[in-house]
């Protein structure tokens, strides 16, 4: 639902593929699941329990920062995705996201790029995340594939976010709901993730996620920063439970600034 990169939605382009993300918004990752498995990819994805997480985090980015996350990911159908979504909070609780994709098409009958997603995300705390504490907050966006022409998808979910060991560990979970425009229908999405610290710097990632009329998927992955506090990579591999035909690897790239907006 970007649940973050952070949020629980995946998304895909529908003519292929719904978080979050998102999978993700994209024909991706969840392809049976259509837009709602980008959206799930790419919701989910866009906080600070961040990439490379589609569970999203009781996180925003600093008050007057910004940051942007790009990634990555190759399909297991061939297609590759390329993700970017800045996020900035002007106002101290409100975290403002934009953000899309492009996708290549590499197969016997198509060899082009063209665009698969467009998203506009905001996100508050309804209680801030301390040491050893929980926070919880609320992310409401929309989504719509431009390629498509079939109006946005529309989201909200819940983060609570828990933590332990002196913020050595996490666990989020997401609840949320989903409003699709092709077909016209809503479900329930939900996501359950984990960030564990590995040394100073590293860190695991783990997480399932999925809606609930349908089978969900798992993802996991390492988390490095480059430049502490500022600039982060990391590489991951997730699939759908049980069927493991829908398999993915990304690799994102993460930058968050100081405070400089006015």
């Amino acid at each position: 639902m970007r649940f973050k990169e952070r949020g629980t939605t995946i998304t895909t382009t529908t003519t292929s593929t719904p978080i979050p993300k998102r999978k993700e918004a994209t024909r991706t990752l969840l392809k049976a699941s259509g837009m709602g498995s980008l959206l799930f990819l790419m919701c989910a994805t866009s906080a600070q329990a961040a990439r490379p997480m589609i569970t999203d985090d009781a996180r925003i980015v600093d008050a007057k920062a910004c940051q942007l996350e790009t990634w990555a990911r190759r399909n297991q159908d061939g297609r590759n995705e390329f993700w970017a979504q800045p996020a900035c909070n002007f106002s101290g609780n409100l975290e403002l996201t934009v953000g899309g994709a492009l996708t290549r098409e590499n197969n016997d009958q198509n060899h082009r790029t063209h665009r698969t997603a467009q998203m506009i995300q905001g996100k508050t705390l309804f209680k801030t995340l301390e040491t050893n504490g929980w926070g919880m907050g609320l992310a409401l966006g929309t989504m719509r594939d431009p390629t498509a022409g079939r109006g946005s998808n529309w989201y909200g979910y819940v983060p609570v976010s828990f933590s332990f060991a002196d913020d050595r560990f996490f666990l989020h979970a997401n609840v949320g709901w989903q409003r699709d425009q092709s077909p016209r229908r809503s479900h329930a999405t939900w996501g359950l993730g984990t960030e564990t610290q590995l040394t100073e710097r590293s860190w695991v990632v783990a997480e399932m996620f999925g809606q609930a009329d349908g089978k969900p998927f798992y993802h996991g992955g390492l988390r490095y920063w480059v430049v502490p506090d500022r600039v982060q990579v990391d590489l991951t591999y997730g699939n759908r439970l049980t069927d493991g035909g829908e398999r993915w690897i990304s690799l994102g790239l993460r930058f968050l600034s100081p405070a400089f907006l006015p």
